[in-house]
């Protein structure tokens, strides 16, 4: 918009200075023209009383003299009562102008090789016609013709040089707005929920701030609300999780009911950490979730001597490679412990019994990749199980699982890939950045690869 602005400005000034300066400058030529035959006619009419008193050729080489240059003036009498013609100074002017002039009996203007003659016809006492011939050079005639061009074409600059300053100035008043509300628009948007915009500048971008300042007001409302609901929610499950609780007490010991203990005491951390989080005044961002960090191998192992107790009841055979070495990652640890537990939730609960399923960490340079593997029918639509709330709802499904672990990826820069794995059924590849680069924007919910079977049950 601002160089738009000063392309107008400098079009437009443009176009006067040459609507202006082109006539003037024709004008002043016209008039230097006009100056130097007016001094020729001034000198022409210095003769005129002396031919009207004498035409003796001594007394008018002395006139001729005393009114200008002998070399740029000449007068020509013609012959009379017996008398010879007279020629005085050099004569440039042809003999038929002469004569045609003398005719006419009013001046006239002729050109020459490097100027103009004037030819101005006088009456002598004797009744003829005698005619003086004024030369005025080229340079006489263009006299500060020149310079006054050159003052036309500064003058002309300078003003097309002053439009641009203004020009700018006025597209700095208009594109500073824009630029802040652009901005600001990028920081809410990064979730600086505190950006707000200036209310300043024209008035249509004063009133764009003030819509983007009420939405960004609207939109931090929302979140309060939205943090109020889950946590009202989450804390409704205290009820049923302390009756489970208690009933747990009563089963007695052994393998399974302390694995079922075990399951409850998580249930009510992780009910806790939902309603602690969402009780937070400032939502959770990017930065905060890079900061955090953990050791993935820790988790990893973590989380399978959990499940390795669940796998051994079901005769399932697991293999965890990768985890023998710390692997730090900037993901907090209770959002890999959540993915993790998502993951093989859907072995668990997807595959049948039996079903053999793998955890491989793998470290490099700049990306730390999680993959989990199994041995099951895999998955059908790869795509749907991927979009957030599509899960199937007869399986009991809700479509939130793998978004879960998307949505932990794409915070580092990462993604998720679905595709077959080694063991013949679907492998889940985590693609954790190691760079602390922005988190990605996708237009679509993670990445699908394509398996080469085509039957299984959707994942969650």
């Amino acid at each position: 918009m601002r160089w738009a602005l000063v392309k107008v400005c400098v079009a437009v000034t443009t176009m006067v200075v040459v609507a202006f300066a082109v006539p003037l400058g024709l004008v002043i030529k016209e008039m230097a023209r006009d100056r130097a035959f007016s001094n020729a006619e001034r000198q022409a009419a210095a003769i005129a009383p002396a031919l009207s008193i004498t035409t003796d050729r001594d007394q008018l080489e002395r006139v001729v003299a005393s009114a200008g240059s002998d070399d740029g003036m000449a007068v020509h009498i013609p012959a009379s009562d017996g008398a010879k013609a007279v020629d005085i100074g050099r004569q440039r002017a042809a003999a038929k102008d002469i004569a045609t002039t003398r005719n006419i009996g009013r001046a006239s203007t002729t050109e020459v090789p490097g100027g103009s003659i004037l030819l101005q016809p006088t009456a002598l006492s004797s009744g003829e016609i005698a005619v003086v011939e004024v030369y005025v050079p080229e340079s006489e005639v263009s006299n500060g013709v020149g310079t006054a061009w050159a003052v036309l074409a500064a003058v002309g600059v300078a003003l097309i040089i002053g439009s641009v300053a203004v020009a700018d100035r006025l597209g700095v008043r208009m594109v500073q707005p824009a630029q802040r509300l652009v901005e600001g628009a990028h920081e809410l948007g990064e979730g600086k929920l505190g950006a707000r915009v200036p209310e300043e500048g024209p008035n249509e971008l004063r009133l764009a701030a003030v819509a983007f300042n009420s939405m960004a007001d609207q939109v931090v409302q929302l979140l309060a609300n939205e943090r109020e609901l889950a946590a009202d929610l989450s804390h409704r499950l205290r009820t049923p999780l302390t009756v489970l609780r208690l009933n747990t007490a009563s089963l007695g010991d052994g393998p399974a009911a302390e694995q079922t203990r075990a399951a409850v005491a998580q249930l009510e951390r992780e009910v806790d950490t939902i309603i602690r989080t969402a009780r937070e005044a400032k939502p959770q961002t990017a930065a905060t979730v890079i900061g955090a960090g953990c050791d993935a191998s820790e988790v990893v192992r973590e989380r399978m001597d959990f499940w390795s107790a669940l796998a051994e009841d079901e005769g399932r055979k697991v293999r965890v490679a990768g985890v023998d070495r710390p692997v730090r990652i900037p993901v907090a640890r209770a959002d890999l412990v959540a993915a993790l537990d998502a993951l093989l939730g859907n072995v668990f609960r997807h595959t049948p019994e039996r079903t053999a399923f793998a955890v491989d960490v793998h470290n490099g340079e700049d990306a730390v990749i999680v993959l989990v593997s199994d041995a099951g029918p895999g998955i059908v639509d790869p795509e749907a199980a991927m979009a957030r709330g599509k899960g199937s709802g007869s399986d009991g499904s809700t479509g939130l699982g793998l978004d879960i672990v998307r949505r932990l990826a794409e915070s580092t820069g990462g993604d998720v890939r679905i595709g077959s794995s080694v063991l013949g059924g679907t492998e889940v590849r985590i693609w954790i950045q190691l760079d602390g680069r922005a988190p990605v924007r996708r237009g679509h919910r993670g990445s699908v690869r394509r398996r080469r079977r085509g039957v299984g049950a959707s994942r969650v």
